[in-house]
């Protein structure tokens, strides 16, 4: 890595291992967006189990909770004190098994405090969940094992990566064939310029770092994962001055994308689909992504794409899959833009979610 990166990573444990003791010191809203709605019992539940001293170092512009994840093995990219860990350690249940990897010592600190404390209240022999030191650019490095991990998750910490190819190219390499990257940061509506990517409080801020959305789609394409689903996506404000003068008129979201780690030349069809109801607390329908809903027990037709998707994930055994062409066989080529999904809601006169700087608000 080169010494600027180097300069961006010693910036970054600064702004969160000194700088900022608790949420409430941040100076924008971007790195704590709310956990959103509807969220299942099992969910509410674990994340209400984890502990106050690690909830208050809570940094996050997402739910990274995906769905199925009885006995899964996870990674959590920039883990911080380990909230999200925790909340997954418990809906992994005992057979599963969570990894949070971080760079900043204060923030593993607070982690590694609360292991016991998780394992005694979840009512596990062992921990099912541990803490590394390491960069999430090098994860090889750290010791983690290709093709290891069922899901990887990461809740506002990409944007923060100096080299998110190498994020992604990492990524790739220690989930499982079949494995989902499920991830929420944050995005532009353009490039930005260099003059705010310099800017070290804004990089802290998750501003500075953020991806114009499309580069995510070429990053992802480039390292062998598939395209990117948008899960669910939040407006961003920036309501300081001196901040919107170095931005200009860009706009921000924050965005959930899920991205699965394909068999090398696979091609499936368009197909029905019929999911079978039983996934924990989505037994009467499976929210895919922001478009696409599976209701119990009704058939749904289904792209290539998201056949491959189902066939050879941890989705496989909650879906009849029906091998027959079901209306245009080829995968869509327009990509989702967040900007536009947010405007057509404000058009539309439906609800757009709303920022919120509080794990208070779900």
């Amino acid at each position: 890595m080169s010494a600027s990166d180097d300069n961006v990573h010693d910036q970054v444990k600064e702004y969160y291992g000194k700088k900022v003791k608790k949420t409430e010191d941040l100076k924008l809203q971007a790195c704590t967006v709310s956990f959103g709605s509807g969220l299942t019992k099992e969910v509410k539940e674990a994340l209400a189990s984890v502990h106050e001293e690690v909830s208050k170092k809570y940094y996050g512009c997402g739910l990274v909770i995906p769905e199925c994840l009885e006995g899964m093995k996870i990674l959590d990219l920039g883990s911080g004190s380990g909230l999200d860990c925790f909340a997954l350690s418990k809906l992994v249940g005992p057979d599963g098994y969570v990894v949070g990897i971080d760079m900043t010592e204060e923030q593993l600190s607070v982690a590694n405090e609360y292991i016991d404390y998780h394992t005694n209240l979840y009512g596990y022999k062992k921990p099912n969940v541990k803490f590394v030191k390491g960069y999430i650019e090098r994860l090889m490095e750290a010791g983690l094992e290709e093709n290891f991990f069922d899901i990887i998750v990461s809740n506002c910490v990409i944007n923060l990566s100096p080299d998110k190819d190498a994020v992604l190219s990492q990524s790739h390499k220690v989930l499982k064939v079949g494995g989902e990257l499920f991830f929420s940061d944050i995005y532009a509506d353009k490039v930005v310029p260099e003059n705010a990517r310099k800017h070290p409080d804004l990089w802290g801020e998750c501003i500075s770092g953020a991806l114009y959305w499309k580069d995510l789609h070429k990053i992802a394409e480039s390292v062998g994962f598939s395209r990117p689903r948008i899960v669910s996506v939040t407006p961003v404000p920036v309501e300081r001055e001196d901040f919107k003068k170095l931005l200009g008129d860009i706009k921000f979201a924050s965005v959930t994308y899920r991205l699965f780690k394909l068999p090398p030349n696979c091609h499936e069809s368009s197909a029905k689909a019929i999911y079978n109801g039983e996934i924990s607390g989505h037994e009467e329908q499976l929210n895919f992504d922001h478009q696409l809903i599976f209701k119990a027990n009704d058939s749904v037709c289904i792209d290539g794409l998201t056949h491959a998707s189902l066939k050879y994930s941890r989705f496989a055994e909650e879906f009849l899959i029906q091998a027959q062409k079901c209306g245009d066989s080829s995968s869509k080529s327009e990509l989702d833009n967040p900007f536009e999904i947010l405007e057509n809601l404000k058009s539309s006169g439906k609800e757009v979610p709303a920022a919120c700087c509080s794990t208070k608000c779900c």
